[in-house]
């Protein structure tokens, strides 16, 4: 008899023949599952295939793996029909993650990723850290403080970061803060760009003692209320997130090639997207703020020719260190410095938020 085949992707295929619950099944061979890793990131992200171009053949396939347990995991948590299958189908696949480090892998995002997994020494944490996150999307919609926000990026982004230093053997103390000061920034842009997105799903990001200090009240989120509180509430958290983007920019230049070309698309690529916000006036409910393909590729150019030729390139982090009003990048003290106006700080007054780095680990 064959070994199983792999299924398609859309949903149905992975709610019946790869539901993580259906731990019985025989696992695939290698190839088959490196095939479907490959597919399956190709479908599901456009920028995916455009930050791997550079990758050599032999690395590109474990970034495959990566993507597909860190997407897969999301879709089990943001596609299943309530709470209770959510985290019923996370737990069985967190399973499947503990069986894949002791060898016995059966699904073939698992089969691919125990290779990943051998070769590059990656410890177990990480991919925990993840399924950590999505059960507490499944249990909690808002955040009361910027320091809870941080703790939940800290397992929701910074994971992939640390994954990634592991492909590029590039794992050290600096390497790891930086990183996640990029990661957390990343995730702290989408959570600017999807507010209308977020909330659609009963969920809000913004820290609700920032947006009670500038004065927006649910009610308003309710109403879609674009307002001058609005403005400036968003305004801030869009300095938060560049704070950290550019406190994270110096691990580019600390990098192997090909992969500082990947890391530097996708901080440019998050600066864009706050850029955006900022130039359709803070109003992200009328229209969610994209990067255009043409910007996608200028920024593709910018990261080769500035790997290619570094002696003639301008460096992008000219504004590093700039001050903008609500947020600084302390380069002094090496960290992004921002403000929660009203916030038990005099208004105004920055305050460093203690989760960006990696120094405050539980």
């Amino acid at each position: 008899m064959p070994p199983n085949p792999i299924p398609s992707d859309d949903g149905q295929s992975r709610s019946t023949a790869w539901d993580p619950r259906n731990v019985d099944r025989r696992p695939v061979s290698l190839r088959a599952a490196n095939d479907f890793c490959r597919r399956y990131a190709r479908q599901h992200e456009e920028n995916f295939t455009v930050a791997s171009f550079f990758l050599p053949r032999e690395l590109r396939r474990h970034f495959y793996h990566i993507y597909a347990y860190c997407r897969w995991s999301d879709n089990l948590a943001d596609t299943s029909p309530d709470t209770g299958s959510a985290l019923e189908q996370l737990a069985q696949w967190e399973q499947q993650l503990d069986d894949a480090y002791r060898g016995r892998a059966t699904h073939p995002v698992f089969v691919a990723l125990t290779e990943t997994i051998e070769e590059f020494q990656i410890p177990a944490q990480p991919f925990r850290d993840l399924l950590s996150a999505f059960r507490q999307d499944q249990r909690q919609t808002r955040y009361l403080a910027v320091d809870e926000l941080l703790d939940y990026c800290r397992r929701s982004a910074n994971p992939v970061g640390r994954l990634v230093l592991h492909l590029g053997r590039s794992v050290d103390a600096t390497n790891l803060d930086l990183s996640d000061s990029i990661c957390t920034g990343l995730q702290l842009a989408n959570f600017c760009q999807d507010v209308a997105r977020d909330f659609a799903r009963g969920r809000i990001y913004l820290p609700v003692e920032c947006w009670r200090a500038h004065g927006y009240i649910e009610a308003m989120f309710e109403r879609r209320e674009f307002n001058p509180a609005f403005q400036s509430l968003l305004s801030a958290e869009v300095e938060r997130a560049e704070a950290a983007l550019r406190h994270g920019w110096p691990l580019v230049d600390r990098l192997p090639g090909v992969l500082a070309i990947d890391v530097e698309l996708f901080v440019q690529g998050g600066l864009a997207i706050l850029d955006r916000i900022r130039g359709q006036g803070y109003d992200v409910w009328r229209r969610r703020p994209v990067v255009g393909k043409w910007r996608k590729l200028r920024l593709l150019a910018g990261a080769w020719f500035r790997r290619r030729f570094p002696a003639y390139a301008r460096h992008p982090r000219r504004d590093a260190g700039k001050s903008r009003e609500g947020s600084r990048v302390d380069t002094e003290h090496g960290s992004p410095t921002v403000s929660c106006p009203g916030v038990g700080t005099p208004q105004g007054e920055s305050r460093t938020p203690k989760s960006l780095g990696a120094k405050d680990r539980p």
